[in-house]
């Protein structure tokens, strides 16, 4: 496992120097957010710790934190939608992290069996929030895959 140092006091360092020093916070974690590397599509937002950061890192396989489940979650571990990294970015203050992916299997990452976890969109209608479905292309069956897990 790769051992982050501490983030630098120095704002200057911390933002323009070569040494990747992971911001985690207070619960050890870092936000991820992940777009397919191909087209830019948003497919997922997660968090990491060092673990999953680390075994990111050295394997090009995404990994994660589960809060939920409390352990590391390989993605597409089950599905056999593996993320492979193509690119790995941090942001100015190395607080989150941006990684660039390509779909292995049948190219969904969302448990529901879609392509992106974000397939709704969110308006205002008769004074009440609504949610309508943009995408409902179902890429798998996750009662077969997950069954009554998903």
């Amino acid at each position: 496992m790769i051992n982050f140092n501490a983030p630098p006091g120095d704002k200057h360092l911390l933002e323009e120097d070569a040494a990747f020093t992971p911001r985690f916070d207070a619960h050890g974690l870092l936000t991820a957010v992940v777009t397919d590397a191909s087209d830019g599509e948003l497919l997922m937002v997660a968090h990491m710790n060092a673990e999953a950061l680390s075994l990111t890192l050295e394997t090009g396989i995404a990994h994660y934190f589960s809060r939920s489940r409390g352990q590391i979650w390989k993605k597409g571990e089950t599905s056999g939608n593996l993320q492979d990294v193509k690119e790995l970015r941090t942001d100015c203050d190395q607080d989150a992290v941006w990684l660039k992916v390509s779909v292995r299997g049948q190219e969904a990452t969302c448990h529901t069996g879609r392509r992106s976890c974000f397939y709704r969109s969110a308006a205002l209608k008769d004074g009440s929030a609504t949610l309508t479905i943009v995408d409902d292309h179902r890429h798998f069956d996750p009662e077969k895959v997950y069954g009554d897990k998903a």
